[in-house]
């Protein structure tokens, strides 16, 4: 034991030359989203392996991607959880900080939800009238775009409930807060030809007016915290969330999601592909260090292994829709391996 201690402080010597006391235990911090499948892959690590249980911190898709790209050493994470792909920028400031072999690791998919209390009538809903109803600027009708001035939903279509806007939802640095703009507000927003148009004639403007969501207390930003958004759509009937499938799930009795398309959000559903507002859920993995870090290799066999994610796997129960028997091979070599894999 004594033995293996000397080489594990000598190897982290060598690695993290100018750090702090090496770790002996793995540590994680990202999406909100993954935290929960993470977290599970953790504890059934850290129950059936002699290493120490990882240490995981929910901050965000973009706030773990900073904390991830910040460096190489005891001081970082090893791993970061992620509800969207990570960014050209984020992989540059990885770069410019020493962090230069990454592994990427889909882990499955997952639905963004927009939910309500139970207590009210299910929302059913199209991408185009979520876009009229929480985007900054809209169309005015003559071709242009004008502040959004729609304060009920039935303001957007006589069909929508005669309440006032109110969705709580994930901040910008939330990878949940991109998927929803992304899949949902630029659904809705390309249905517009004028603003279609956009995409080719000037990029930039077009996702500023597809993704921008707007300010005037129609969003309310709650934070990280899907919990408290759960409890606050118990406190309020009228009001919507914004968060995944996966926790939705785990709440079936306090909350409903919305029909996006006539198509319910459930994991048949999303697995297909006919939910609209779905996407890939990811770990990153810094190489430099694996081997350095207690248990960080086996950690990620666990995560990979059938029995975790795959189709009868103990993360389903959690929420998490599985990938394709084929994709999953592809990213379990990949994290066996620690391939360098981010194509950008």
């Amino acid at each position: 034991m004594i033995r293996k201690s000397l080489a594990f402080a000598a190897l982290a010597a060598v690695t993290f030359a100018g750090t702090a006391e090496a770790r002996d235990q793995i540590r994680i911090v990202g999406s909100s989203t993954v935290y929960p499948f993470t977290t599970t892959v953790a504890e059934q690590f850290g129950k059936t392996t002699n290493f120490k249980t990882p240490v995981i911190e929910s901050t965000g898709t973009g706030g773990g991607f900073k904390l991830f790209c910040a460096g190489v050493g005891v001081d970082h994470p090893d791993i970061t959880n992620a509800s969207r792909a990570i960014k050209k920028s984020e992989v540059e400031k990885c770069a410019e900080n020493g962090v230069a072999e990454i592994t990427e690791v889909k882990v499955g998919y997952d639905g963004i939800v927009m939910a309500n209390s139970t207590s009210s009538p299910q929302m059913e809903i199209t991408p185009e009238q979520i876009f009229l109803a929480l985007a900054k600027d809209i169309p005015d009708g003559n071709g242009g775009l004008k502040p959004n001035d729609n304060q009920k939903w039935s303001d957007i279509d006589a069909s929508l409930p005669d309440v006032k806007i109110e969705v709580l939802g994930p901040p910008p640095t939330s990878g949940t807060r991109d998927a929803f703009a992304e899949l949902a507000l630029e659904g809705g927003c390309k249905q517009f030809d004028f603003i279609k148009e956009m995409k080719s004639s000037d990029k930039d403007k077009y996702k500023a007016v597809c993704h921008s969501i707007r300010e005037d207390g129609a969003y309310v930003e709650a934070g990280e915290n899907d919990v408290l958004i759960v409890r606050k759509l118990e406190a309020n009937p009228n009001a919507f969330g914004v968060f995944g499938f996966s926790f939705l799930d785990q709440n079936l009795d306090k909350v409903q999601g919305s029909k996006i398309n006539e198509i319910e959000p459930t994991f048949e559903a999303i697995a297909s592909g006919d939910y609209p507002v779905s996407r890939s859920l990811f770990i990153y993995v810094k190489k430099a260090h694996a081997g350095v870090i207690p248990g960080m290799k086996e950690y990620l066999t666990e995560y990979t292994s059938d029995q975790a994610w795959g189709d009868e796997g103990y993360l389903t129960d959690k929420g998490l829709i599985p990938m394709p028997e084929e994709e999953r091979e592809k990213y379990r070599t990949d994290a066996t391996n620690l391939n360098s894999n981010l194509v950008m």
